[in-house]
């Protein structure tokens, strides 16, 4: 939806992100609709059109230019995880999976020798790529997983399973995290290493254009060089990186919303009932504009944490207050678009469904909803203390 909102300098700080916006919306439009629901039905990626991205340069949306990568910013990230998720959440949480939680992860905790290995496959989209955290016994609970990484010789041994991985099918290395005598600590381990394996897909309600599974490290040997920073210094990498995640999950809902509120709008004006168009009805009227209200006070929040966010400066408030309220933003005006629909926003004709669908994980993944109550509750009661 286009108007002065769209064009305030806290959606676009640059040229340079106004003319992101437009790439990646004429790519969404032109690519990735008219393959959604053919993915989704399956529940695979369209690992063809995801190497796209690599060619768009927005797998690497985030790393410097001298590392081969776009040299852009929060704002940036924010801007493309929108723009996808208005056609194809799914495909867009594989792209989150991919550049945010290993591109962008691995980038700040990685040295040079590792960036070599695996920066240019990985920006390029010859690799997917992925995370490895949440676990069957410990999902919001971190610090209670249980995979461990002994040392032996020049070589790490992992234990453990990773489970509801987002591209555990198609990917090539992972960002995982173990425990090393108790302490978390990050490494990443490749499809060929012995004694890593990956689970059947598993099957799920929405984000279908992208593929889960687990991975499995059974006595899981990988090169001591593997070893990604300190020993330990898995905690505040991962804290580090979950901020942009929440930012970008935020925007995917806002991208959901927004798109269900242009169908809200134009199905409502087109269709009669009662020998007049639907939005002369006050209760459409409240679902359209609630829906419009809602999307754009998510957008700004978002946007506006988003400025605050970098490599060297926290913003865990922020972030966990913009996913908190945005996150259920797409499911509640799905709803109302479809509600606005009928019988015809039910049916997969057309994609309020599947929107509708893929906006619950937003309330899950990424710390639930529960997860960025006790946080904020925690934070702001040490900052009152302060």
């Amino acid at each position: 939806m286009t108007d002065s909102l769209s064009s305030d300098a806290l959606f676009h700080p640059t040229d340079e992100h106004r003319m992101l916006r437009q790439t990646v919306a004429d790519f969404a439009v032109k690519e990735v609709d008219p393959q959604a629901a053919a993915h989704d039905e399956k529940g695979e990626l369209n690992v063809s059109l995801f190497r796209k991205l690599g060619e768009l340069g927005l797998l690497g949306v985030t790393i410097p230019e001298e590392h081969g990568g776009a040299g852009m910013d929060t704002t940036a990230a924010v801007i493309v995880h929108e723009e996808l998720s208005k056609y194809d959440p799914g495909f867009c949480l594989a792209y989150l999976a991919h550049s945010m939680l290993f591109v962008n992860n691995f980038y700040y905790c990685s040295n040079d020798e590792q960036k070599k290995r695996y920066l240019a496959k990985t920006i390029s989209g010859e690799w997917v790529a992925g995370m490895g955290m949440t676990e069957p016994g410990a999902g919001t609970d971190v610090l209670g997983m249980s995979t461990t990484a002994t040392k032996d010789g020049d070589e790490w041994v992992l234990d453990g399973t990773k489970t509801y991985i987002t591209n555990g099918c198609e990917g090539h290395c992972f960002l995982v995290y173990a425990k090393v005598d108790g302490k978390i600590t990050a490494f990443v381990v490749d499809r060929e290493c012995p004694g890593f394996s990956t689970s059947n897909h598993i099957d799920k309600l929405g984000m279908r254009g992208s593929t889960m599974a687990e991975l499995i490290f059974d006595s899981c040997r990988i090169p001591a060089a593997n070893l990604l920073g300190e020993i330990g210094g898995g905690v505040v990498h991962m804290m580090r990186n979950l901020e942009i995640e929440r930012l970008t999950l935020a925007a995917m809902s806002c991208g959901i919303a927004s798109r269900c509120v242009d169908i809200m709008v134009s199905y409502a004006h087109e269709r009669k009932a009662f020998g007049e168009s639907l939005n002369r009805f006050g209760q459409i009227q409240r679902y359209i504009g609630d829906g419009y209200a809602m999307t754009e006070a998510a957008r700004c929040l978002t946007y506006n944490v988003a400025r605050d966010v970098a490599p060297g400066n926290r913003a865990r408030i922020g972030s966990d207050a913009a996913k908190l309220f945005a996150a259920p933003v797409g499911k509640q005006v799905a709803d109302w678009a479809m509600q606005v629909m009928g019988g015809a926003g039910y049916c997969r004709e057309y994609p309020v469904e599947r929107l509708w669908r893929d906006a619950k994980l937003l309330e899950i993944g990424g710390g639930t909803l529960e997860a960025h109550q006790k946080n904020l509750t925690k934070d702001l009661t040490k900052l009152r203390a302060s």
